[in-house]
This record gives C-alpha cells, structure tokens and sequence, in this order.
C-alpha cells in the first residue's frame, strides 16, 4: 500500500478555486483566516468538515460533551470507536479531522464555554460559527462577535425544522435582539422534545458553512442578510430580511461595552457556594461545576475502591456508581450527572463521589 505522501494534494482546492467568486485570491483568504466553532456535536461536527475541507487556516473547536451512542444518528465526524472509549467530542473530531486535511490547525478544547473564557476563545478569530443546543451560549456568543465586531452565523435544528442567519456587527441586528432572553423560550422546540431528522442538520450546517465561505474567502457582499426557516419534512421555507442593528441595544447598537463577569471558580479553591449546576435540556443529566480542577488521577483510585466502574482516558473519567447514576469527570472541575435531571441530587452525589472521595 502506497504512503499517504506519496499522492500529491497540490490540486486538493482546484475544483473550489474554479468557482469564480473565489479563484486563487479566495483561496488564499480562505487559508489566512481563524474560525471558532462552538459546539461539535450535529452542526458543529458538519460545520468542521466544510471548514477543514474548504481550507480554513485555523480552525478551533470547544466543546463540553462526549460522544454517546445516541449521537452516531447525526454527528457524522464520530463512530462506534468514538462512544466506546467516551471520548469529548472535540478531541474525537480532531481526530477525524487532521485525517482529512493535515495542512491547516485544528485546535480542540474540551470545555464548557462561558463568560470566564469566551473573550479567550474567541481572541484573533476571523468569524465564529454556532454549533451549540442553548439560547444562554448563543448569547454568550453574539455578545463577544458584537462586541469584538466578528460574524456570527447562527444555524439551530429541531425535529424536521431548521433556522439559520448570519449575523454581522455594524450591518444587522445581534442575536439577543432577535430572540430576546436565554429564558424567553423564543426558540421554540429542542431536539430532545421533538427529535431530529440528520438530513435537517445537514441543510442548516450547509447554508452556515456557505455563508461562511462567502465572508471568509472576500465576498462579504454575498452575504444573503436574511433570516431563513425551513421545515424540511413539508418542504416549506421562509426568508425574512434581517434588520439593522438596534440603537438601543448594548451590543447591536452604537457604544456597546461587552462587560464580562468573572466566576470565581477560576483561581480560588473549592467554595460550597461556588458550586453551579445547569440541567441539560431533555437529556436527564445535570452539569455540575465544582469551581476548582479535578485530579483525574487521584479520583480514580478512591472511585474505583468504591465500587464504581470506570472507563477512564486522558481526558475524563466515566464512573458508574452502585446507584446507577454515572458521573463524567472533566478536569477543569465539571462533572455530568446522568441519571437525574434533579439538581439537589446531582450535587449530593459530587459531594460524596467527588469532594469527599
């Protein structure tokens, strides 16, 4: 079998750079450009193909979770191998990726995004692309584009139904004046109350890519500069142009200072009160933040002398409790409990698994 050096790649972009509207010069650009993806799991994982594929420099992923079986339906960068070893997904699909193109950085992050490290994340990139499941991140996320004048390309699947807009500082509205509030409910369903069809995410992953390559190779002025909603089911689609930004919003409007509040789980040690906790939309699991990193090496030892199974990789630790529940161990200090969609019981079981093991 022939090494993989041996085939030349010096045609790999030809039939992209054939494309008149971007030629060699958008290639070029396409190479020079920085792109943060947040969120690898069904958009975010089709979203790295294309941008890998269609040779973005850099491309950065962060996400928080890790690959299940439930996730093969649709995340199309993960496989069986993937949910066996319980890998986070941004690691798993760096992988996959560097497979697919060893000329451009992928950088992976397991991680939850929040307002501590957003600013961070996001520093020197060229357009930031949603992959997440929540209106919170969302926000999160619009507030530092608006803020640090980078595009956001918003894409969110439910069910057969999809909707997807590229938002521009200084062009259109920001994403919090379009949906209001994290807990407005203005997003209507989620995929965990209605499911998903994997060809919906597909559709919305391509418009997000396409408007992603129309900024990044130069072509700004291509921009579609709507807001798109499509059932794919019933073939039903409805264009509404965006509208411009609002003067008396704090992001999209003149003068806005992004002011970031920093948590103290990031330097101080472990604080009762500083333990948070967020249930996961439809998926009976709670995330809990201890506020202070986990020594992955020592929770193994006192897990597995009581009674847990564990399945343990550099990255996390997946411990099955006597009761069980199952525990997904991060070393920046969060821990998911599956099994329970009951906060109180949540941080009960990280008390006594974790913080007194």
């Amino acid at each position: 079998m022939a090494d993989i050096a041996e085939f030349p790649m010096t045609d790999r972009y030809s039939r992209q750079t054939r494309f008149a509207p971007i030629g060699e010069a958008g290639q070029r650009k396409l190479a020079a450009a920085t792109v943060l993806i947040v969120g690898v799991g069904a958009l975010g994982a089709s979203l790295a193909q294309h941008m890998v594929r269609a040779g973005v420099g850099e491309v950065r992923l962060v996400d928080r979770d890790f690959v299940e079986p439930s996730n093969l339906q649709r995340q199309m960068l993960f496989d069986e191998a993937d949910a066996i070893a319980v890998l986070p997904k941004a690691a798993a699909a760096a992988n996959k990726l560097r497979k697919i193109n060893s000329s451009i950085n992928v950088a992976a992050t397991v991680a939850d995004v929040n307002a501590s490290n957003i600013e961070m994340l996001a520093r020197d990139v060229s357009l930031v692309l949603d992959g997440t499941d929540n209106a919170a991140t969302r926000l999160l996320l619009s507030d530092i584009c608006f803020k640090q004048g980078i595009p956001f390309v918003y894409g969110g699947v439910a069910g057969a139904q999809g909707m997807q807009a590229a938002l521009i500082p200084g062009n259109t509205t920001c994403m919090r004046c379009l949906i209001g509030s994290e807990d407005s409910g203005s997003e209507g369903d989620t995929c965990d109350t209605v499911g998903v069809l994997a060809p919906a995410v597909e559709f919305i992953a391509s418009l997000q890519a396409g408007e992603a390559i129309k900024w990044l190779s130069g072509n700004q002025a291509a921009i579609r500069g709507t807001w798109l909603s499509v059932d794919l089911w019933k073939f039903k689609l409805r264009e509404s142009e965006l509208p411009a930004g609002n003067a008396d919003c704090s992001h999209c409007g003149q003068g806005h200072e992004m002011r970031v509040d920093r948590t103290a789980a990031e330097a101080a040690p472990y604080r009762e009160e500083s333990m948070v906790s967020t249930v996961l939309c439809g998926r009976d699991t709670v995330q809990v933040t201890l506020g202070m990193p986990l020594l992955l090496g020592d929770l193994e030892e006192s897990l597995g002398g009581r009674g847990c199974r564990l399945t343990v990789n550099r990255y996390l630790i997946k411990a099955e409790l006597p009761s069980g529940e199952l525990l997904i161990l991060f070393p920046d200090g969060r821990v998911l409990v599956q099994g329970t969609a009951d906060a109180e019981n949540a941080i009960k079981l990280c008390k006594t698994y974790v913080l007194q093991g």
